[in-house]
């Protein structure tokens, strides 16, 4: 009986997250309306609040189209990968009834977050394309850049909780938020949320400009809405994580959805008003700043953390 419990629990989570993409692009097309001075979609539904399911709609009837010279069985199963990845990802986040509290949760959370590496290779390097497949090096020289320093912020902040579960992240902030005694390490990591989400500035795995589209400049119809859904998942994945991660939101379940909604709307605003970054300035940022900081902050919360045992036990 409980792991039918926990299998519907988590088929309700899923529901809503696809329903809450719905959303969150709706909401983005409306701010970045605002932003540029124009209207968004105002015209589906009352005040076009059914836009994105008719988009949705749209894409998933439209025929599939494969190129004749792609490599047919990555290409087809790449955004089904991605999508599939992201879904994994959503049972690290703890709610009140908690039917899964993963003890290895930031484990499993890096590993997730690694093999989305291979769904990009293998969509821009199946699709046979020049611009696709270019957006797919960026992509994962991109990801190795930023994810070594991502996870030794990560481990800073496990020195301090002594878990690796979110959910012990979370209840060990009720008296004190860690974003007060970690303040840059919350600015590195939302910085480095933006490029794990392939968001403004750093989303150089796709670029209109120069190349076309990017790793998905030849998908279309479902195929190019498995890899929207995954992008705008993820989005909403790390704005509940930084969440629970930095403000202990599961305290109170009204200032969780508030906060993440927050972040939501925080990586929105950064799209609207950031240009893209140079390739060669995020490398820089990565390798020159963020590694020797997160070296530096992860001796320094080792040594805290062990002080403390020390003085409790």
């Amino acid at each position: 009986m409980s792991y039918v419990l926990i299998l519907l629990s988590y088929l309700l989570l899923m529901v809503g997250m696809l329903i809450s993409v719905a959303f969150i692009i709706l909401v983005e097309r409306k701010v970045l309306g605002y932003i540029q001075l124009r209207k968004g979609p105002n015209k589906v539904g009352l005040i076009g609040i059914l836009q994105s399911f008719s988009d949705a709609i749209k894409l998933f009837i439209k025929e599939q189209m494969f190129p004749s010279n792609s490599n047919m069985v990555p290409f087809y199963f790449a955004p089904l990968a991605s999508f599939f990845i992201i879904l994994l990802m959503w049972i690290l986040i703890p709610t009140y009834s908690n039917t899964v509290n993963m003890a290895l949760g930031g484990l499993m959370l890096f590993c997730c977050t690694s093999f989305g590496v291979y769904t990009l290779m293998g969509s821009g390097w199946s699709s046979n394309s020049s611009y696709a497949l270019l957006g797919a090096i960026r992509g994962v020289a991109q990801t190795i850049s930023y994810e070594v320093a991502l996870a030794l912020f990560f481990l800073s902040s496990i020195f301090l909780v002594g878990f690796y579960s979110i959910y012990e992240f979370a209840k060990n902030q009720e008296y004190l938020w860690m974003m007060v005694f970690m303040f840059p390490i919350f600015l590195s990591w939302l910085s480095s949320s933006l490029a794990e989400t392939n968001r403004t500035p750093f989303d150089f795995a796709e670029g209109e400009s120069e190349l076309v589209s990017g790793f998905n400049v030849e998908y279309g119809s479902g195929g190019f809405a498995l890899l929207f859904l995954a992008e705008y998942s993820s989005i909403i994945f790390m704005s509940y994580l930084m969440a629970l991660m930095f403000f202990g939101g599961l305290s109170n379940l009204i200032m969780l959805n508030i906060m993440g909604v927050m972040f939501c709307f925080l990586f929105i605003w950064v799209r609207g008003t950031l240009p893209r970054l140079r390739y060669d300035k995020l490398m820089g940022l990565a390798w020159k700043s963020y590694l020797p900081i997160s070296l530096n902050f992860l001796l320094f919360y080792m040594m805290v953390g062990i002080s403390s045992y020390l003085l409790l036990y």
